[in-house]
């Protein structure tokens, strides 16, 4: 039996899985009954995942101020905000969200979660962006205001703050280690006061050129992610957290099973950044990249073609070439352009990566001080 509260919305896809193991004519008693017993079982992984996980997972409320409109927007704010105007369409005056200066003010909300127990809290960049007011919720219904750490709009991640101690806190996976068809559980608090889950699969990872922010290397999941839901944790069924839920993708509006989470190990390095700097600093090779048709990879995992050197970079001043093929970075092996610029993004400025290139059928090896971007 579903104890959780928060496990309400996993009801419709567990009763899918049920009636798909319902006994049918030719089936034994004794398999349907194993059936059922798997069924029960997973039922109550994610009651503990959620149970385990939950309590970290706030609602963020924020309030956003923004500069007055041009002088033709206003005046058309203007007739549309004149009092008379607002009482017949049913609002009151008090509903004007422009002050004396015509500056707009807005509130929005998201989720995030807590990650150390000094009142760390990671969500997305986009739910705090431009909020002059953050208001954290938790779990147990205590409220704090949060100032910002840092946010990095290139990657949509955020890093706030409460002034708090002995808080739940969610455990950090490991996203590299994810394989496609595991177990996920989206968690949210998308309203004040009400917590989701939603469970599905990883669909894919690495997943780049999706349009949503400038550096990416989403886990696509089917579990649904709604707007809500933006900066809540993706976790594995072990509890921990393996990305930040971001987006979902849809053509009606409505949620179609494509759903973004920014993976953790790249939210973690970038965490640290802003906690270190107050703002993300990334390393800079200085080269245009591109992918390679899959017929001219020139090894199973792919490779990044180099396009472009720029003069005065690091890139130029270590020897490399356009139309070297760049096969690995520090040993590990690369799939493809934006996968190599993720890694050398997070890679700190002034060390020193090796990479392995092919170049005219041979293989040589390339030492790189990195610079700052």
């Amino acid at each position: 039996m579903i104890s959780h509260p928060t496990l309400r919305p996993l009801l419709p896809a567990l009763l899918c899985l049920l009636l798909a193991l319902l006994p049918d004519p030719g089936l034994g008693a004794e398999a349907a009954a194993n059936r059922i017993a798997t069924l029960a079982a997973t039922a109550e992984a994610f009651n503990a995942v959620a149970a385990q996980a939950g309590p970290a997972v706030v609602y963020i409320h924020v309030k956003k101020v923004t500069a007055a409109a041009g002088r033709d927007a206003a005046a058309a704010d203007d007739f549309l905000d004149d009092p008379a105007l607002r009482r017949f369409f049913g609002e009151s005056a008090a509903a004007d969200g422009r002050d004396r200066d015509g500056r707009n003010t807005s509130y929005g909300h998201g989720s995030g979660f807590i990650i150390d127990d000094r009142g760390a809290i990671l969500t997305n960049a986009h739910v705090i962006d431009q909020a002059v007011e953050i208001t954290v919720r938790l779990g147990d219904r205590r409220e704090f205001t949060a100032k910002v750490v840092g946010l990095d709009k290139q990657s949509d991640v955020a890093l706030i703050r409460i002034a708090a101690s002995g808080l739940p806190v969610l455990a950090l996976g490991d996203s590299a280690a994810l394989k496609v068809g595991e177990w996920a559980l989206a968690i949210g608090s998308p309203f004040e006061g009400v917590q989701t889950v939603t469970a599905g699969i990883i669909s894919a990872t690495g997943r780049s050129s999706v349009g949503i922010s400038e550096y990416e290397d989403f886990i696509q999941t089917d579990a649904a992610i709604n707007p809500g839901n933006s900066g809540g944790p993706l976790v594995d069924i072990h509890g921990r957290a393996i990305g930040i839920n971001t987006a979902y993708l849809t053509q009606t509006g409505g949620y179609m099973g494509v759903g973004f989470a920014i993976p953790i190990n790249m939210a973690r390095t970038i965490a640290q950044r802003l906690e270190q700097d107050g703002r993300m600093t990334r390393a800079w090779l200085g080269v245009g990249l591109q992918d390679l048709p899959p017929d001219r990879q020139p090894t199973a995992a792919g490779a990044a073609l180099v396009s472009r050197i720029d003069a005065g970079a690091p890139a130029a001043r270590s020897g490399l070439r356009p139309g070297d093929l760049i096969v690995s970075i520090n040993g590990s092996a690369v799939t493809g352009a934006a996968d190599l610029r993720n890694r050398i993004a997070l890679s700190p400025p002034g060390s020193t990566v090796t990479l392995v290139i092919l170049r005219d059928g041979r293989q040589r090896s390339i030492a790189v001080v990195l610079g700052e971007k």
